[in-house]
């Protein structure tokens, strides 16, 4: 099996053609890939005068343009140290490769114990990929690779060696020496420098890319694969950002198969738009006429009598194409395709798909879906979706392949105070896709965060693009469905998709600088993060705790999520002791010790804000304590008839007014420092919300329910940080070397 593409290669490939290892080398060399010096011989008696020349111990192969499994089929001899030797090798070759002989290689004998892998290979979405991983026999046991889309620079080489599990194999251990990684590097900016200037080369395979003693990678065997231009799949023509925007500012709406029946997509989507305080004209069409929740039905387009922008189809699928003449007629620019029945339900739905996208753009007409469960855009109480679930107005754009995942991120972002700036369920992107969503969010305004929940993308090189061109502006983040080979299949049959490697999906993430997440929630925890806090300058992480066995819960997974709790500097410690007793721990995590005073956490948590030795703050447990002080008044109430309700009424109104403070003092104390503050409530209710929202601040209060939230929050913060400053450091060295 090839260790890049996962394909046999012994597969024949119409218009394909081998490279002889000798000249796959060669080629390879002339892109600065270190090889091992070799000879070519057409006899025996050439290669044993080629292995003299070359001197003892030598490696014996056998050429061929069929001869790719040479180890398996005994064409590799090792360690041959005389000339006899060298002889009875060179005839055991011939005997087993027969016809298919065309040469003998000789190469010295090169002893190392580390092996690597490198190679290059064209992904059927994405285009030409180039990967890194562990060689030899490990490359498909371990699966230890990394990928990166061509071109890449020094700097995306450097972060692929990196990301290996098995990274540490490169430096000095065990008495071997640290290996040469500029030539590592150099060998994968050269493949991917052949990507760009072969476009006939189909795949590359190094392995072994085996490291010398003296800490030098040398490719000791190389396949290239030649053969026509590699294709892209089709790919879906691009939609004006400014036609997508306008599909979430209708003046005037139309319900195509609008029904009075209760549960109907007809009535759902009606009864949700006219309830959400749509300010808009709705217009309501169904052939039967007479009316629908009080209004008037339409028997057709036709009967309309004003203008519409935006028509919300759904009558089922076989009837759908009918509508075109009709929307061009009336001027109809836009269509909400909820019906289903199209390309997810196989091949006869998907040439009724392509069939309807033809002749709607023919006419002007651009098409949302089919098989979504709408959109809403809070900022004009639009909401027209499945589901009645109306968030606030906010800075968070949500696109969901998912309609269902869609409408149940935004129930969690209501309940959680995450405020959208819009959302869609895009569903099958039959003609706007998830590109041309990230293009138009890179325009718009009001967007400041884009989520995405998806389960394939249609033009993998597009998609990179402008989800890297976007990251650049506002942060990505995203959920991937069908991940597993269940969610494969899964993903097929929701949406009509054709999954891609999921590896070097990861790998577009990383190079795009796509916050990916695992988990729905994390989605949200995300987004309430990003909207809500000044992005981490660093890694360095103070833990102000009420209880210290939050604080070392919060501490041990800083550690596993690449942050780092700092030790607390002598200056630091004696601000510090001005406001807690003398018996505080002086480290990191700061443990309050359950002082009452309500003070200490706002001086502490200022204090840290100013110290330079940390880049954010977690606070844990002081949030919350409110719900606890009603407890205890409430028991007080019933066991202690000495307390007066007003006392009582007051200890309550303290914690609550204390935590409002609270709120402010973070609010000001980030948009001073210009750190992020993370919470972490003691206790939250139904009644407390994720996002604390002040009139007039940029930022806000962010408390979440774990510790592990917050530091995973606060991780993915500074993994997109680090984006944003390899991308400026990318443009500084593109002004320098233009």
């Amino acid at each position: 099996m090839d260790a890049t593409s996962g394909k046999d290669r012994s597969s024949s490939q119409k218009n394909q053609s081998v490279l002889s290892e000798y000249d796959a080398k060669a080629f390879l060399s002339s892109y600065g890939v270190p090889v091992v010096s070799e000879k070519s011989a057409q006899d025996i008696e050439e290669a044993v005068a080629a292995a003299k020349e070359i001197g003892f111990p030598v490696v014996l192969k056998g050429l061929g343009a069929e001869l790719l499994h040479k180890t398996e089929n005994r064409l590799v001899h090792l360690n041959l140290k005389t000339e006899e030797a060298v002889e009875a090798a060179a005839k055991a070759i011939a005997e087993s490769a027969g016809d298919r002989l065309a040469a003998f290689l000789v190469q010295p004998q090169i002893d190392g114990n580390r092996e690597f892998v490198a190679g290059l290979f064209n992904d059927e979405t994405y285009g030409p990929v180039v990967m890194f991983g562990l060689g030899g026999i490990f490359t498909e046991a371990l699966s230890d690779v990394t990928f990166r889309l061509a071109p890449i620079t020094d700097a995306d080489a450097a972060e692929m060696i990196t990301e290996l599990r098995s990274s540490a194999m490169l430096d000095a251990v065990r008495g071997e020496t640290r290996v040469h990684r500029e030539l590592l590097v150099q060998t994968l900016t050269g493949l991917a420098r052949i990507a760009e200037e072969h476009a006939d080369i189909r795949e590359i395979d190094i392995n072994p890319l085996l490291i010398t003693s003296q800490g030098r990678p040398v490719a000791v065997d190389a396949l290239v694969i030649k053969g026509d231009a590699a294709e892209r799949k089709s790919s879906i023509e691009p939609v004006d950002p400014r036609a997508v925007g306008g599909l979430f500012y209708p003046r005037s709406v139309a319900f195509i198969g609008a029904s009075s029946r209760f549960g109907k997509w007809g009535y759902n989507l009606l009864t949700n738009t006219i309830s959400g305080g749509f300010e808009g004209d709705i217009y309501l069409v169904n052939p039967k006429g007479g009316t629908i929740a009080g209004r008037p039905v339409y028997p057709s387009i036709r009967e309309i009598p004003g203008p519409v922008d935006v028509g919300v189809v759904t009558i089922p699928a076989v009837h759908v194409k009918k509508l075109i003449p009709e929307f061009k007629e009336k001027g109809i620019k836009s269509m909400l395709l909820i019906a289903s029945g199209f390309s997810e339900t196989g091949a006869e739905g998907t040439r009724l798909e392509r069939a309807l996208v033809d002749e709607a753009r023919a006419a002007g007409i651009h098409i949302i879906g089919p098989n979504t469960m709408g959109i809403c855009n809070p900022h004009i109480n639009f909401y027209c979706t499945g589901t009645h679930v109306r968030p606030k107005p906010g800075a968070t754009s949500v696109v969901a392949q998912s309609g269902n995942m869609g409408n149940q991120l935004l129930a969690f972002a209501e309940l959680q105070g995450i405020g959208i700036r819009g959302f869609c369920g895009s569903g099958n992107e039959a003609m706007i896709t998830i590109e041309d969503y990230l293009d138009a969010f890179e325009v718009d305004e009001l967007t400041e965060t884009v989520m995405l929940y998806i389960e394939s993308v249609k033009n993998g090189r597009r998609f990179f693009e402008s989800a890297r061109r976007v990251g650049q502006k506002k942060p990505i983040v995203l959920l991937k469905g069908g991940q597993t080979q269940a969610g494969i299949k899964a993903a097929s049959s929701h949406t009509g998709a054709l999954a891609s490697n999921n590896r070097v999906f990861n790998a577009v993430c990383r190079q795009a600088g796509i916050v990916k997440v695992e988990k729905p929630l994390d989605l949200l925890d995300l987004s309430a993060a990003f909207s809500s806090l000044p992005l981490p300058k660093g890694n360095r992480v103070a833990i102000m705790t009420w209880g210290g066995g939050w604080g070392v819960v919060a501490a041990d997974l800083c550690e596993a999520y690449g942050l780092v709790v700092p030790e607390l500097n002598s200056d630091i410690i004696e601000a510090i002791d001005g406001i807690l007793p003398p018996y505080w721990s002086r480290s990191n995590p700061i443990d309050l010790v359950g002082e009452s005073d309500l003070s200490i956490p706002t001086t502490v948590l200022e204090a840290l804000m100013k110290w330079d030795g940390c880049d954010g703050v977690i606070n844990l447990g002081i949030m919350g304590r409110r719900h606890m002080v009603s407890w205890l008044t409430g028991s007080v109430r019933l066991s202690d008839p000495t307390h007066t309700e007003d006392f009582l009424e007051k200890v309550s109104q303290t914690y609550e007014e204390f935590e409002k403070k609270y709120v402010d003092h973070i609010v000001s104390l980030m948009q001073t420092y210009h750190k992020p503050v993370f919470g972490v409530s003691m206790i939250k209710d139904e009644t407390d919300p994720t996002v604390y929202t002040l009139a007039n601040h940029r930022y806000k209060g962010l408390f979440f329910p774990t510790p592990e939230q917050a530091v995973k929050s606060l991780s993915k913060m500074y993994e997109y940080r680090r984006f944003l400053l390899r991308e400026e450091n990318r443009g500084e060295t593109a002004v320098r070397t233009a």
